[in-house]
Formats: structure tokens, sequence, C-alpha cells
């Protein structure tokens, strides 16, 4: 507000203006009997609950606490989609930390987010003849035909954010496949942009249409979105992956000619969006700590929380925990090599935000190493 215009306010006009600006961030109806001022008072309510609970770091391990001791002398080979996606990376790591810790061989094959290059890895893994094979990051379906030479070489296969969905998938060939549930994340991440914008936000969406799971995950995001009225998507924005740094700084920039202060929130499938559009906000002047107000849904790898911590383009994200899901991959393979079925457990979703992290560069609950060393008797 500029100064010749503040000295026309009365102290009445004063008081009447703040009253109404503290009703438009609380829920339910106004004294007036109306909406709320957001639009979506009960979507609001609704997702400010979700998002109060989502944000508690305070957890503990809730995961397996049985399961058969180690077996030994196992090698597994982990076929990333491509390592330049944090996720995968940092489950990677997390796999390579679990192989050591219960006596196994772990070699990483970078498919290197081509459709050819992810079948010629997976080739390569076969021909290695492991114990099992990881499917990390990418649809099984598009290398149907070697995961079938691993079934019929009867090596397990482990997915990681390779179908839609958590546990076991026949159709597709995995032992079981690990990941939070898709649903929970995209829920999260709407909720967030719903409570945060005290439901009205003018949002863009970023996703990769090639990969089946991120499509699904932005879609389940809209859904989310569209329970509050008060809430427009502007744009949804189809960026392949691998493309990601060389395309998004310039759809950022073109996103901000055409929507200017209407584009108020964004939410990525993957973090690495906002690390490609941080030069793009910055050099058209937009501050660190937004509008637009960006959340990540998934992955949670290093530099979304340094961006997060620094309040420098990126206000939170819905992690997943790489190096427990790591953990886990490892775990899962023992059960298929000792002749039990899958553990079952999928990780609760979180959000994390400069407020709730601590300062930390990922999410990593507590308790998963110690639970799944005593189970492996190691």
């Amino acid at each position: 507000m500029h100064s010749n215009h503040r000295t026309t306010l009365t102290a009445a006009a004063l008081v009447t203006a703040a009253a109404a600006l503290l009703a438009g961030c609380q829920r339910g109806p106004s004294t007036a009997g109306g909406p709320s001022p957001s639009g979506c008072p009960s979507a609001l309510a609704k997702a400010e609950a979700a998002v109060r609970a989502a944000e508690n770091a305070d957890t503990s391990w809730n995961g397996p606490v049985t399961g058969p001791a180690a077996v030994s002398d196992r090698t597994i080979v982990y076929v990333a989609q491509t390592m330049t996606n944090p996720g995968v990376a940092g489950v990677a790591k997390g796999a390579e930390e679990a192989a050591k810790a219960i006596g196994w061989q772990l070699r990483v094959i970078d498919g290197e987010g081509t459709p050819a290059g992810i079948q010629a890895a997976l080739s390569q893994a076969i021909t290695l003849k492991p114990s099992g094979i990881v499917v990390g990051g990418f649809d099984p379906r598009l290398t149907s035909q070697q995961v079938a030479r691993a079934r019929a070489a009867q090596i397990p296969v482990i997915g990681w954010h390779a179908v839609d969905s958590p546990g076991p998938s026949e159709d597709t060939g995995l032992f079981t496949n690990i990941t939070t549930k898709v649903e929970d994340v995209a829920r999260a991440s709407a909720d967030w942009i719903i409570a945060r914008s005290h439901g009205t936000a003018g949002v863009v969406v970023f996703t990769d249409d090639s990969i089946p799971f991120a499509r699904n995950k932005a879609e389940l995001i809209k859904r989310e979105l569209a329970t509050c009225s008060g809430v427009r998507v502007l744009a949804y924005e189809n960026i392949p992956i691998p493309d990601a740094s060389s395309r998004t700084p310039q759809e950022v920039s073109s996103l901000l000619a055409r929507f200017r202060d209407r584009w108020t929130h964004s939410v990525a499938i993957n973090d690495l969006y906002f690390a490609d559009a941080a030069p793009a906000l910055r050099a058209a002047g937009e501050p660190g700590s937004g509008p637009p107000f960006n959340i990540g849904a998934g992955d949670g790898d290093p530099s979304a929380f340094q961006r997060i911590n620094s309040k420098q383009f990126q206000a939170a994200t819905v992690p997943e925990p790489l190096s427990q899901q790591g953990w886990q991959i490892i775990d899962e393979f023992n059960r298929a090599f000792a002749g039990r079925p899958a553990s079952g457990y999928v990780a609760p979703v979180h959000i994390a935000t400069a407020e709730n992290s601590g300062g930390a560069t990922s999410w990593d609950p507590s308790g998963y190493r110690e639970a799944y060393r005593k189970i492996w008797h190691r």
C-alpha cells in the first residue's frame, strides 16, 4: 500500500480491514453466515489438519521388527533410471550402505534416462547373473523382455518407484515395489498449497508424463487441488526429467510473463524442477522466500533441503526416506532369498519445511538401521 493511500484510511477503516484479514485466515463460515473468504472452508480445515500431522517430525520406527536372518554371499545390481535423478541416486546410496551392513555386494548400472539406455543397463545386469536386480525409478513394462529374462533365470526383481503402488506386482514381475503411497504424497503436497494459501492459490504443476508413476501423481495432485474452489491450476508443465535442466528455466520465464502475480504456488513431481527454476526466478527478481511458494511432491534430495532451509525458491518437500528405502530393498531381497513374502511396509508421508527440518539435508527417520540389523543378526 502506498503512503498517499494510507493517509486516506481512518482508524475505524484500519480496524475493519484488520478484522477482515483475520477472518480470511479462519476456517469455517464467517460471522455474516456466508462462506469463508477462502471459498472452501471444509477443504481448508481438512487440509490444515492433514498438513499439521504430516509436518510432525517426531516419529519412531513403525516398520518390520521380525524377519529372516541374513542370507550370506549375495550380489545385487541396482539399475538406475538415471543417476541424475536425486531420488534414484539417494536410494542407491542407502542400498549400498545396507548391502555392506548385511555382507553383500551391490553394483549400480546407470540407464542414463533413455528407454534404450535403461534396456541396455537391465540387459547388462542380467548377464552379470546377480542374486537380485533393482528396477530403480522406471516402469518395468518398458523393459518387459528383460524382466521376463530375469524371471526365467529365477532372479528376484524389486522395484523402487517402478509402479504406482507399493507391494508385490505380479503382472510386472516385481517381488515387491517400494514407495510411499503416491496418493498420500499427492494429497499432502496439494493440501500444503491449500493450507498455505488459505484456499486462494494460482498453481503451476511440473511433471514428466513419460513416467506413468509421475503422470499419475500429477493427476492426483490436480484432483486434490480441485477440492478447493479458490485454488486454480494455471498451467500443467510436462517436462521430461532428463530435459529439466535445459527446458525448465525457459518455461519458468514464460510462465512469469504470462501469469505475473497470479502465479502464487508451484508443485512438482520431483524437487529437481525447482533447482532448475531457481535461476529464472532469481533473474526475474522474484524473492527466494516466494511467491511463488514451491513444494516438491518427492523425492526430498539434499539440494531440495538446502533450498528449503535457506529459503531459496523452495518452501517445502514431501520427501521419501531415501536411505531407509534403500535399506528396505536389501531387507526385501533377504526375505525373497529366504523364501518369505515381502514385508508389506510402506513409509508414512511427511512434509519437510525450514521450520521442522532442523537444518537436515534429508528425511532420515530414526530406528530403521538398528531394526534391520537386529532382524539380520548383523
